[in-house]
């Protein structure tokens, strides 16, 4: 008697568990944190990049900008100096993101709220997000937090 009113327990159980709705089972799991990404169209490391933050919880809009220099209005309208400019930048939360910056330094930002107006990898580092080669040595490289006048400071090294 006791096996079948357990096995009727567990049956039950299993049952509700089919039945509950995905929402419900994902309790727990953060929702993606949006972000607006410009790139050009014709960059493939720039989607490399994009979809590193995409598997990382981060849910890109992308925007694709043929005109160089419309890409760096944007840039320039963001806050990001000159001097540390890639090849992309994301917009999330009150930051901007330029280049390859590694999406978990970005979570930490976006937790920590530092002083200043975003991260960057400047150039084109290999081994950093999105500029992995295979079978080439990762560079050491330093992502920076900067302000809008262009002052820097090593957020972290990488």
């Amino acid at each position: 008697m006791t096996d079948r009113r357990q096995f009727i327990a567990l049956a039950g159980l299993a049952t509700a568990g089919l039945l509950l709705p995905r929402r419900l089972l994902a309790l727990g799991t953060p929702d993606p944190v949006p972000m607006t990404v410009y790139k050009s169209p014709t960059c493939g490391c720039c989607g490399k990049w994009v979809d590193h933050v995409k598997g990382n919880g981060f849910a890109p809009r992308v925007i694709d900008v043929a005109d160089p220099a419309r890409l760096d209005e944007i840039k320039t309208t963001s806050g990001v100096p000159e001097a540390l400019r890639s090849c992309h930048v994301a917009l999330v939360g009150s930051y901007a993101v330029e280049g390859h910056v590694p999406a978990d330094l970005i979570h930490k930002m976006l937790r920590e709220k530092p002083q200043g107006r975003g991260l960057a990898v400047p150039g084109m580092v290999t081994g950093s997000p999105g500029m992995e080669v295979p079978g080439s040595p990762a560079t050491k490289y330093d992502v920076l937090l900067f302000q809008r006048d262009g002052k820097t400071t090593v957020y972290a090294s990488r």
